[in-house]
């Protein structure tokens, strides 16, 4: 039997031991508050013991990003920051503060704006108002129709079963016991400022879907299709959705006993008059040709009045576009979905059209007129005094991120991640970004890789940008917010090297 006075120092031997090993533990830890917090995602007996082994694989992390920035080649400019939102510190910083163009990565700035302006639940509502006197069903005077910046208002409905947006408000018009109305439909879009184009948009890009006019009163993205027939020895001309009050000249040849066609739709850029020319056989179907609009607000308002045509409600006036009179009473409306909704469509289809109303809807809600100016001004105030951003990296042009004179920094996008994870909104925030190799604009990136179904991350692509910024989380369970751009010569490979990097984030652990 031992001696009870030689028990106790071997006792002690053995607690100190283990002391000393929890401390040489706790040193190859980082010392952030995250890593001390409760709830830390790492396991213990799962994390290399030394300080040496945990810095090579962050080494090794840093080789795989800069190897995969080096195989794109060309004259370029990249942008990466990687930081762990678990323990706080910067794994990969690369170029981390130089002010470059971000492509829809813009969108997230936007949609932190909106969702902070006016939360998850927020909605814009379309109003239908009247100047004049209602007698006997008679609306002696105008209707008008006022904008509220919904980027939803559109020829369908949200949901498919629904009626759509213009059906419901035509609808509701004839309830109100209206049978006709002597002067207009009027489009209001008096809510935004005049900027139809924001600054920095490519000519070129002006006729493409994605380049639709920014106007508070929009309707179906404002893009129409333009759809020709022949009738005989002519050609009838409709739209879809349903309008009036687009003037067009038809100058298009019918060719008997053929099944051809060779149409031509030009629109003029201030009056928003079509030319439609060319020919279209006798025994041809119906040749569509969509056209973006050049004048939203009249566009809309010949939707409408095209609606109440259909609900039973004569129209003597043409359809027409100015501001309402300041007496004008209400008679409908129409709220647009929800703002997850918005948000969620938005960053999934990466649609621009939602992000310049929503942009301009978050400027609305300082100002009496949404603008881009006043929408970049206020991105400034919210990076500065809630992010904790210098206000001076970013510069919104748009909120799209189409224009060319968009600029962020890495850390900038980094910080508002980081950010949007503590945010009352955060979770719809990060579900609205697309997942690797499922969803939306990442559907077919990064498939069956250790980036797939774990990597959220909105995507952006222009001429000479490429882009991701998002979250992934690491093999060792630690949270990754990363932001990585490039500028250059060759987008098509820079994608590739990004998707790379986001697999290496991926199977990143420590």
């Amino acid at each position: 039997m031992t001696a009870p006075g030689r028990m106790v120092p071997r006792a002690l031997r053995r607690v100190r031991a283990l002391v000393a090993t929890v401390a040489a533990l706790a040193a190859a830890l980082p010392t952030t508050a995250a890593a001390q917090s409760p709830g830390a995602p790492f396991d213990l007996y799962a994390t290399p013991a030394s300080l040496t082994a945990r810095r090579a694989a962050v080494n090794r992390l840093q080789s795989a990003v800069q190897a995969a920035m080096k195989r794109v080649g060309g004259h370029s400019t990249w942008g990466v920051l990687v930081v762990s939102l678990s323990f706080g510190d910067t794994l990969v910083s690369s170029n981390a503060d130089v002010m470059l163009a971000p492509a829809s990565t813009m969108k997230l700035f936007t949609s932190a704006l909106a969702l902070d302006r006016f939360g998850p639940d927020g909605r814009f509502e379309t109003q239908v108002l009247y100047s004049g006197t209602i007698n006997g069903g008679v609306l002696d005077g105008d209707l008008i129709l006022r904008g509220a910046g919904d980027p939803s208002l559109g020829g369908a409905g949200w949901i498919p079963e629904e009626p759509a947006p213009m059906e419901r408000l035509a609808r509701a018009i004839a309830e109100s016991g209206i049978t006709r109305i002597t002067g207009a439909v009027v489009g209001d879009a008096s809510a935004f400022d005049d900027g139809k184009v924001p600054d920095g948009w490519a000519r070129r890009n002006l006729q493409r879907k994605y380049a639709a006019r920014v106007s508070a009163l929009s309707f179906n993205q404002n893009r129409v299709a333009v759809l020709v027939r022949p009738a005989g020895t002519s050609a009838v001309i409709a739209f879809r959705p349903a309008a009036t009050g687009i003037d067009v000249d038809n100058a298009v040849r019918v060719v008997r006993g053929s099944r051809g066609g060779s149409i031509r739709v030009v629109q003029d850029s201030v009056r928003g008059r079509l030319r439609v020319s060319g020919w279209i056989g006798a025994l041809s179907g119906t040749r569509s040709y969509t056209v973006m609009v050049e004048n939203p607000e009249l566009f809309a308002a010949g939707a409408l009045r095209a609606a109440l045509a259909d609900a039973g409600v004569v129209v003597d006036g043409p359809a027409a576009a100015r501001a309402a009179d300041p007496d004008a009473a209400p008679l409908a409306s129409l709220p647009s979905p929800s703002l997850d909704q918005l948000v969620t469509r938005m960053n999934g289809q990466s649609n621009n059209h939602f992000a310049e109303l929503l942009f301009r809807n978050a400027a609305l809600s300082v100002a009496d007129r949404g603008s881009a100016v006043t929408a970049n001004s206020l991105l400034g105030q919210f990076l500065a005094d809630k992010v904790r951003a210098d206000s001076s990296a970013v510069f919104a042009a748009d909120g799209s991120g189409l224009s060319t004179l968009d600029r962020v920094t890495p850390r900038a996008m980094v910080q508002l991640l980081d950010y949007a994870r503590r945010a009352p909104w955060g979770r719809v925030f990060e579900q609205s970004l697309p997942v690797a190799g499922q969803t939306e604009t990442l559907a077919r990136r990064m498939r069956r890789t250790a980036a797939m179904g774990n990597l959220h991350a909105k995507t952006g692509t222009t001429d000479v940008v490429t882009s991701l910024a998002g979250y992934v989380t690491a093999t060792n369970g630690e949270d990754l917010a990363f932001s990585i751009i490039y500028n250059g010569d060759n987008r098509w490979r820079a994608q590739r090297s990004i998707d790379q990097i986001g697999v290496a984030l991926a199977k990143f652990s420590r």
